[in-house]
């Protein structure tokens, strides 16, 4: 009997599993060793408590918090800086302000003094932080107040109301920087300055301006200068919020010591004081946040609703367009009638979007102009275009030839026809070395002058007089047929 050679034994075959086993294993283990690595790795990256100095960072922003002295000089001419930029619509300028600004002391203070329980650094905290607004807002109005160039900008006007960027940018910007704060060793302190700056320069240079504009009417309508200040404080308000929040998260996540009290009852008296502070602070934050948020989503539907729905429809000719969020209504005004099914096809892509969906959709046509009205008065427009067009065409043409005739009668060469002349009078005469035309005024009787064409020429000094003579004779009769002239006097230089 033949033997069958894929006919294993049953010793091969068990063999076989368990190196098929063993393997499995070594893969599983593998596995789990990658995402244990991968997870070390991962945290390796990504931790910063190792790195973290509990007392140099608590004594560094209570060094920060008090504004005296030299620290209250850079604040002053860092906001004067600021207020230039603002008013000169300059970016470079306020981000240079920022770099200089020490702002963050008392901020900084506020956050960390909640996170370990201290009253005393929290007191000192708001101390400073009274007196770095008034610092700030009276260096900014007395600017705006005395400053010849006062005008709204689009950085001023930027500044008095906060949107879920302003939010994000002192949320962010104040993570950035209590971390920063904590790290062992030395971080550039740019880093601090700008990180504040960002969020609070420009409101409180805003406020000094709203305050310095008064009751003046502003750019938007309904809008003062008192309404600039109010909006600005309300946006500065709102970013200090976020930037002591952020102070008092990455503190808490690295747990720093809570400061203790020999009296416990003081000690929990203290905290419950701490935290209904923090509490009263994260409320107007919070709805703030879910405002501006909800404003957002809104505009950027919008934005969208109109691109989508009406911009990209042919057959409608949008005039302007309305939203009054507090009355939930959006107004269209179009250019021609709009028919009752487009009406309903609007109302129901507006639908679509769920922050206005449920938004009053006004649409207003105007039933007098008609689209094909609209069509005529613009192809009337064309054909007067038209006309216009070759009316003036025919003008240029009765121009350019009157100039011909005079340029004829008078002779008048201009630079580029005497460069033409003269190469060709090379290519003519090749032994003419310098060749010069000009015309002049002469006169025989003094009782009338003639106009006379003189050509200035210089030959080749191995010409004898006598070749010379009838060179320029030759040269003569060549000017008068080329420039249509009955005379030309040649003279020898």
């Amino acid at each position: 009997m033949e033997e069958n050679k894929f006919n294993f034994s049953e010793d091969e075959q068990d063999a076989q599993k368990k190196v098929v086993e063993e393997q499995k294993e070594a893969i599983v283990k593998d596995a789990k060793g990658l995402l244990s690595n991968s997870k070390s790795f991962l945290y390796e990256v990504f931790s910063f408590r190792k790195d973290t100095d509990r007392d140099a960072t608590i004594e560094a922003i209570k060094a920060d918090i008090p504004f005296k002295g030299a620290t209250a000089w850079i604040l002053i001419c860092s906001i004067f800086v600021a207020s230039v930029g603002l008013n000169a619509n300059s970016t470079a300028v306020v981000i240079g302000a920022m770099l200089i600004s020490p702002l963050m002391g008392p901020i900084l203070g506020i956050g960390m003094s909640i996170a370990i329980n201290d009253i005393d650094t929290l007191r000192k905290s708001l101390i400073n932080f009274v007196v770095m607004v008034v610092l700030s807002v009276l260096t900014a109005y007395l600017f705006f107040e005395f400053f010849p160039l006062r005008q709204d900008s689009s950085e001023l006007l930027g500044r008095t109301r906060p949107d879920i960027r302003d939010v994000l940018i002192a949320f962010f910007g104040g993570l950035a920087l209590i971390i920063a704060r904590t790290k062992k060793g030395t971080i550039a302190s740019v880093i601090f300055g700008v990180a504040i700056a960002t969020a609070l320069m420009p409101p409180l240079c805003t406020v000094g301006y709203g305050l310095a504009k008064g009751s003046e009417a502003g750019v938007t309508e309904g809008s003062t200068g008192f309404t600039y200040a109010l909006g600005a404080m309300y946006l500065f308000t709102i970013n200090t919020i976020f930037i002591a929040l952020a102070t008092f998260i990455v503190l808490k996540l690295l747990r720093f010591p809570m400061l203790r009290y020999a009296n416990s009852a003081k000690r929990r008296r203290i905290a419950k004081l701490a935290g209904l502070l923090a509490i009263i602070a994260m409320i107007p934050a919070g709805w703030t946040f879910y405002n501006v948020w909800g404003e957002s989503k809104r505009e950027n539907d919008f934005k969208q609703f109109l691109e989508n729905d009406i911009d990209k429809n042919e057959s409608l000719w949008l005039q302007r367009e309305k939203i009054d969020p507090d009355n939930k209504k959006i107004t269209l005004y179009f250019n021609g009638e709009i028919t009752d099914a487009t009406e309903s096809d609007l109302r129901n892509e507006l639908n679509k979007y769920n922050s206005i969906k449920d938004f009053d959709l006004v649409i207003n046509g105007n039933k007098n102009v008609s689209a094909e009205r609209l069509m005529d008065l613009y192809d009337r427009a064309l054909i007067t275009i038209e006309e216009r067009d070759s009316l003036l065409l025919v003008r240029q043409k009765e121009i350019d030839s009157i100039k011909s005739q005079f340029a004829e009668k008078s002779n008048i060469l201009n630079a580029n026809d005497f460069t033409l002349l003269a190469k060709d009078a090379k290519i003519q005469f090749s032994d003419l070395q310098y060749f010069g035309y000009a015309k002049m005024l002469a006169s025989s009787d003094f009782r009338k002058a003639d106009t006379i064409a003189i050509a200035n020429v210089r030959w080749n000094t191995a010409l004898s007089d006598s070749i010379m003579t009838v060179k320029e004779t030759e040269l003569s009769n060549w000017l008068k047929q080329e420039l249509k002239l009955k005379n030309v006097i040649i003279k020898r230089n």
